[in-house]
C-alpha cells in the first residue's frame, strides 16, 4: 500500500509498504480521509521529539472498518463490526496516571499519539492501536457525517477543549487571532454552542483573512499588518475590551495582545504554542492584578472532546464541510503540506 513515511526533517516519502495485519486486539481501518494542519508542516521541517522514524504521519482521521481483532469486543465491551464507519482520536490518554484519574485526559503525564508512537493515517490502511481502543478512542461515525467531516473532528475536539475552560457565556465579545481552519471552527463553537455575541477576527494574512470570514462572517476583521489591533478591539467595544480572547496562532505578539485587550474579568486561551527557541512574551502584570484576568493554557482533547465533536457536526450547531475547502488524492499529499504552509485553503484532507 501506499503510506507517507517521514524519516527526518524535510525527508518525508510517499512509497509503497506492507500492508499493516491487525492483531487480536486491535482494528483495521481502510482510510477514507486524513486531513492536514499546521502541525503536519511542523513536523515535516523540523521533524518532533515524540516521533520515532521512520514513521506514516498524519493523526485526523477518518475511515471504514475492514477488520476486527478476536479479542477487541470482549476485552473493550465495544461491538465494532466491518464496515463500520469511524473516526479516531490522535491524542492517547494512558487512562491510568493521577491526571487521568482526575478526569484531566487532555494532560495526561504519558500521552501517546497516533502518528507520532503509531503509525498514523496518511496510508491506505492503519492500524487502531489497543492503547486508543482502552480509553475508548475509536468514535463510530453519525449517518449523516461524512468521512471528510469526520477527519475535522479531532481538531474540532482541540477548540472544544479550549472553550470549555473559557466559560464563554451568551452575548460576550470574543476575539479570535488566526484565520486558519481552527480559528474558523472557534468562531463556529464560540456562536453555536455558547451563544456568543460579536466575533472579531485577527489575521496578518489578507488573504486568508477574506477567506475565512467569508466562511464564519465574523462581525468584523482585523488584519494586523494594517492597524493596531488592541486600538482597534479597544474602539470596537466602546473602551472595555474583549471578554474572551483565543490565540489561535503561534505568534508572541498575540499572546501579549491579548492581555492588553481583555475586560475586566477577560478570559484568555493561549491555543497556539510557541516556537520552542522563543516561548517567552512580555506580561503587565498589573493587568492581570486589577482587571482580575484568568489566562488558560489549551493542549490537546480527551476521548470525550472527539464524541462531543462529531455530534455538534451531526445535529448541525456547529458545520464543518464548508471549512474543507481542498480535498487532494494521498498521490498528491505532500502538495497538500504546502497548500497548508502557504494558507491557500482553510482546511485540506488527503483522501487515500
Amino acid at each position: 500500500m501506499k503510506a507517507l513515511r517521514f524519516y527526518a526533517p524535510e525527508d518525508v516519502r510517499l512509497e509503497d509498504v506492507e500492508e499493516p495485519t491487525c492483531g487480536p486486539d486491535e482494528v483495521k481501518l481502510r482510510v477514507k480521509n486524513c486531513s492536514t494542519c499546521g502541525t503536519d508542516v511542523k513536523i515535516f521541517y523540523n521533524g518532533h521529539q515524540n516521533l520515532t522514524p521512520p514513521r506514516t504521519i498524519g493523526h485526523e482521521i477518518a475511515g471504514e472498518v475492514v477488520e476486527v481483532g478476536a479479542d477487541v469486543n470482549t476485552t473493550y465491551g465495544s461491538d465494532w463490526q466491518v464496515g463500520d464507519r469511524a473516526q479516531v482520536i490522535a491524542a492517547v490518554p494512558c487512562g491510568e496516571c493521577y491526571e487521568c484519574k482526575k478526569g484531566w485526559m487532555a494532560v495526561c503525564q504519558n500521552q501517546t499519539s497516533v502518528g507520532y508512537q503509531y503509525d498514523g493515517g496518511f496510508a491506505e490502511y492503519m492500524i487502531v492501536p489497543k492503547q486508543v481502543l482502552k480509553v475508548d478512542g475509536l468514535n463510530k461515525i453519525p449517518d449523516n457525517v461524512g468521512y471528510d467531516e469526520a477527519s475535522a473532528a479531532e481538531p474540532f475536539a482541540c477548540a472544544i477543549n479550549a472553550q470549555e475552560l473559557l466559560g464563554i457565556e451568551p452575548g460576550d465579545t470574543v476575539v479570535v487571532f488566526g484565520a486558519g481552519p481552527i480559528g474558523c471552527m472557534h468562531i463556529r463553537i464560540a456562536r453555536g454552542v455558547h451563544q456568543a455575541g460579536p466575533v472579531y477576527l485577527v489575521d496578518v494574512n489578507a488573504e486568508r483573512l477574506k477567506m475565512s470570514a467569508e466562511a464564519v462572517q465574523p462581525e468584523e476583521t482585523i488584519d494586523g499588518s494594517q492597524v493596531d489591533v488592541v486600538e482597534r478591539v479597544m474602539e470596537l467595544t466602546g473602551g472595555r475590551g474583549a471578554d474572551v480572547i483565543i490565540t489561535a496562532t503561534a505568534a508572541n505578539i498575540t499572546q501579549e495582545q491579548a492581555i492588553s485587550m481583555a475586560a475586566r474579568n477577560g478570559r484568555i486561551s493561549f491555543f497556539g504554542g510557541l516556537p520552542k527557541t522563543d516561548p517567552f512574551i512580555k506580561c503587565d502584570s498589573n493587568l492581570v492584578h486589577y482587571r482580575q484576568l484568568h489566562i488558560h493554557g489549551a493542549n490537546g482533547s480527551a476521548p470525550e472532546h472527539n464524541k462531543r465533536a462529531l455530534e455538534y457536526i451531526s445535529t448541525g450547531q456547529v458545520p464543518v464541510k464548508d471549512l474543507i475547502t481542498r480535498h487532494v488524492p494521498l498521490e498528491n499529499v505532500l502538495e497538500a503540506f504546502q497548500i497548508v504552509k502557504n494558507g491557500e485553503a482553510i482546511k485540506v484532507t488527503v483522501e487515500p
